[in-house]
């Protein structure tokens, strides 16, 4: 591609497009021209340094056509440009992405996913009526979208490896596993191989998903380290010794 010949009129027009990027600045931020490109026939960009503190690294960028044969520059755009190192904000993230666990409030809401890769769908009528009240009732389905095989193991793993799993602190220190625990309440369907609820009152984990393998000191069959009582004699006192009173 051939490289475009500056403009006669356009590019010594360094004024005019000093005047028009402060027509719209805030006073002072206009700083020194930067230089200019031209970017077609009769149209040039002139650029100038933005001295503002809150935009370190961008430019007033000015741009300035003509008609032909016309010896007179026109102001075309005027824009606050990024360069290179500018203080940019972050990238846009959709409001659905940005959310985090612990983020949602009593009166949030989260948006729907139509193809969320954890869900798929749930049950349908076969119209065999033993069939479809069986299903319901094994299944727990009857609604819309159930977990999808991806969905459950992503759960396995947060749980697994969360603050209730083997590899807690609690649970490495722990006396027994929540498998041979009273509390243990195993979980329906193909977690209840690995995951179940505690419902042990005095337990860190009560009301919480846990592993077979976690544990804790609450486990409803171990008992504390009982020492014989220490044996104290009783006190001597020596009769003989004289008491003596003094008044105050």
């Amino acid at each position: 591609m051939a490289t475009l010949k500056p403009d006669a009129v356009l590019t010594p027009a360094v004024e005019v497009a000093r005047a028009a990027a402060m027509e719209i600045a805030e006073p002072g931020t206009v700083g020194e021209h930067l230089g200019a490109v031209t970017e077609a026939d009769r149209l040039t960009t002139h650029s100038f340094a933005c001295t503002a503190p809150a935009y370190p690294g961008w430019r007033w960028a000015v741009t300035l056509s003509r008609a032909p044969r016309a010896r007179r520059a026109t102001v075309s755009e005027v824009h606050l440009l990024p360069g290179e190192g500018a203080l940019l904000s972050p990238e846009w993230v959709p409001y659905a992405e940005r959310l985090a666990p612990g983020d949602i409030g009593p009166e949030d809401r989260t948006p729907y996913v139509e193809d969320d890769p954890n869900l798929e769908p749930g049950f349908e009528a076969t119209g065999e009526e033993e069939v479809d009240r069986l299903a319901i009732w094994e299944l727990g389905l009857g609604r819309p979208r159930v977990l999808s095989a991806e969905g459950r193991d992503a759960a396995a793993r947060r749980w697994h490896d969360g603050d209730h799993g083997p590899r807690s602190e609690i649970a490495r220190k722990a006396p027994a596993p929540c498998s041979t625990c009273g509390y243990f309440v195993p979980m329906a369907g193909a977690l209840r191989s690995v995951f179940g609820v505690c419902a042990n009152e005095w337990s860190p984990a009560d009301g919480s998903v846990v592993a077979l393998d976690f544990g804790c000191g609450a486990h409803s069959e171990v008992d504390v380290e009982r020492r014989a009582p220490e044996r104290v004699d009783p006190p001597v006192l020596d009769d003989e010794a004289e008491i003596e009173f003094v008044d105050r």
